[in-house]
């Protein structure tokens, strides 16, 4: 069963895991249910594309979650890759950044839940790290788009290279604040 850290960690994987027509976006009806002893929480609903019923059951784990837009406590995913966080958070980027740059000083701050999700994202994948290793291992790479991703340039998943964009991000973030 697929465990999740938060809600936002749920959604997330249900986003990046589109139906056979391609379409992730569908109706979510949401249920909390004991299963053999275990929190479930349950999403299910037509696909926004095709209609064809989808569902997700997610055990919750035990811990707290954090609150949003962190996706889960100290520990990794057990349902979201490394490659996969990181394309979240390429991806915050690659739409946002115009959008701020763009944007007066006096309207940048609408931008404040974008940013801080693309950042809880690569703050994700820092928990990849093995204790005082400087690469996250290729075994941790799970997904196709994550392995994709990670074959194309391993370099990017340093340790160096992930604390200097979670410190830019944090910079950016402060800057709409001033």
């Amino acid at each position: 069963m697929l465990i999740a850290r938060s809600a936002l960690e749920a959604h997330l994987y249900m986003d990046l895991h589109p139906c056979e027509c391609g379409v992730a976006d569908f109706a979510r009806q949401h249920s909390l249910q004991q299963r053999a002893g275990a929190l479930v929480s349950v999403y299910e609903g037509a696909c926004a594309g095709c209609g064809r019923q989808r569902q997700f059951v997610f055990e919750m784990a035990e811990e707290t979650p954090p609150p949003p837009p962190a996706f889960g406590g100290p520990t990794p995913s057990r349902i979201i890759d490394p490659g996969e966080f990181q394309a979240v958070a390429n991806s915050v980027s690659a739409r946002v950044g115009p959008l701020l740059l763009a944007a007066p000083p006096a309207e940048r701050g609408e931008h404040r839940a974008a940013l801080e999700y693309g950042l809880a994202a690569v703050e994700e994948v820092i928990k990849f790290f093995p204790a005082g290793e400087d690469r996250i291992p290729a075994g941790a790479f799970t997904s196709e788009r994550g392995r994709a991703l990670y074959e194309k340039d391993p370099e990017k998943f340093s340790r160096d290279l992930v604390e200097d964009e979670i410190a830019g991000k944090r910079r950016i973030l402060a800057s709409l604040d001033q």
